[in-house]
């Protein structure tokens, strides 16, 4: 059975996913691709840490500031992941597969989604850990 704090983590993402994805496409509008991504990941960030901080790790109680600096720490490293994954997929794998239909939007999707799992772990871990057992 899946972990019911794993599901949270997961809808939290999503809506933090769309706001990525979402603001992504309108800063293409303005700049490049790779920038595009940075800024919109940080869009992404800060919506998942408040939904994630309000609803899935609520009962931690490390300090604002510990939570922040992990939370940024463990989204670094998905920031690089996302982005590599998102030009290694819009410059390389779909000019390969020959694909033209959308490759920015969907390595973008697709660099997204890649880190869920890591985030996940490390945020549980490190960003939102619990050092006291919750009271029943």
């Amino acid at each position: 059975m899946i972990d019911r704090r794993f599901m949270l983590f997961l809808a939290a993402s999503g809506l933090a996913a769309v706001a990525n994805f979402g603001s992504r496409i309108a800063f293409s509008q303005m700049m490049g691709y790779a920038w595009a991504i940075v800024l919109a990941y940080l869009v992404g960030m800060a919506t998942a840490f408040l939904l994630n901080r309000a609803f899935v790790f609520k009962d931690a109680d490390r300090s604002l500031s510990h939570q922040v600096f992990w939370f940024v720490a463990v989204n670094m490293l998905a920031l690089v992941q996302t982005l590599l994954i998102s030009l290694l997929f819009t410059h390389y794998v779909f000019p390969w597969l020959g694909m033209t239909f959308h490759p920015q939007t969907i390595a973008h999707a697709l660099g997204i989604a890649a880190p869920a799992v890591v985030s996940y772990f490390g945020h549980k871990h490190l960003t939102f850990k619990q050092t006291k057992e919750p009271r029943p």
